[in-house]
């Protein structure tokens, strides 16, 4: 089977969520092929405001729109973890968004005092122990930890559905701990480690 490609080209309005500005745009160029003798379709289109390219096929997009928010505030290897998370759901790499979320806890409780080194359980502990996780949301934080274990330890491959999911529960998590109480200017003190 063989894709002939077309040269750039103007082509019906798409709208969609770019991956690389993170804007809504609906362009009209870019590069359109067939597959032979199928018929399958694939477009690129161009960006109108960044000019990246978006590939797609089907229902698909590559890359997707990041999943989640910003979040304010946050410490630089947290930081950094959770927009790997949002990243991996452009790409369609679930297991790897679950598997950076486990890791995310890990970073936030050692940004809050706990010690480094210590077990994954340790560190949910020390979270909840410690007032960062909201009333009620100790449930969050499992569900994070049990799901990070599964795709750790077992051999599952993680949904759209499961990752999505946990990257939602990280972004309310680190808006609790970091990003709500600098809007206000409070600081949250580093309690002394049990």
């Amino acid at each position: 089977m063989a894709w002939n490609w077309t040269s750039v080209g103007r082509y019906t309005p798409k709208a969609f969520t770019c991956g690389y500005c993170g804007l809504r745009v609906g362009p009209n160029e870019g590069y359109f092929a067939t597959e032979q003798p199928s018929g399958r379709q694939r477009f690129i289109y161009i960006c109108s405001n960044c000019e990246q390219p978006t590939y797609f096929e089907n229902f698909s997009q590559v890359p997707g729109a990041l999943l989640g928010n910003e979040v304010g505030n946050l410490p630089v290897d947290v930081g950094t973890l959770y927009n790997e998370a949002r990243k991996c759901m452009t790409i369609q790499a679930h297991t790897a968004a679950v598997l950076i979320c486990r890791k995310l806890l890990m970073n936030l409780a050692v940004s809050k005092g706990a010690g480094a080194g210590e077990s994954f359980l340790r560190y949910v502990e020390f979270l909840a122990a410690s007032g960062f996780v909201p009333p009620d949301g100790k449930g969050w934080v499992d569900h994070i930890r049990d799901k990070g274990n599964e795709a750790n330890h077992e051999v599952k491959i993680m949904s759209r559905e499961e990752a999505e999911q946990l990257i939602s529960f990280s972004e309310m998590l680190l808006k609790f701990v970091f990003e709500f109480p600098a809007r206000i200017g409070a600081t949250t003190p580093t309690p002394p480690r049990p």
